[in-house]
């Protein structure tokens, strides 16, 4: 596996609708059943508390995530954020398959301005994306 999980080819045109339209700011990838292809999951429009209500607490995601927030001193700010979660109860293979894929989308998905690796709700929540975004 010279380039890492392959990702299935919907995973790169729902991102690309993501940067390209308005109705769309939420982009969920899992592992196949068999932890060999990157495929979506879910794709729509969430707030961050859905987002976060999103996430599982023994298997791993990708997410995609237009976040919008205010800087100091009151600019209005966008970035597409890319958060890798893998949460304590990942099981070693999905482990090794979500890191894999991880490293094949951040290669692929032109245009993500922050890269996120997260194992706690803490690591996405907002202020922290929005530290991390600034």
């Amino acid at each position: 596996m010279s380039g890492g999980i392959p990702v299935d080819d919907s995973c790169i045109s729902a991102f690309q609708e993501l940067k390209s339209r308005r109705d769309i700011n939420t982009v969920i990838y899992r592992l196949s059943d068999s932890l060999e292809t990157v495929i979506p999951d879910f794709e729509g429009n969430l707030t961050h508390d859905e987002v976060l209500k999103a996430l599982p607490t023994d298997v791993s995601r990708y997410v995609v995530y237009d976040l919008l927030f205010a800087t100091a001193d009151g600019t209005r700010q966008e970035k597409v954020v890319l958060i890798s979660w893998c949460p304590p109860g990942t099981k070693a293979e999905e482990r090794i398959a979500h890191s894999s894929g991880y490293s094949t989308l951040r290669n692929l998905l032109d245009g993500v301005q922050v890269y996120v690796q997260a194992t706690d709700l803490s690591d996405v929540g907002y202020e922290a994306l929005v530290s991390l975004a600034s």
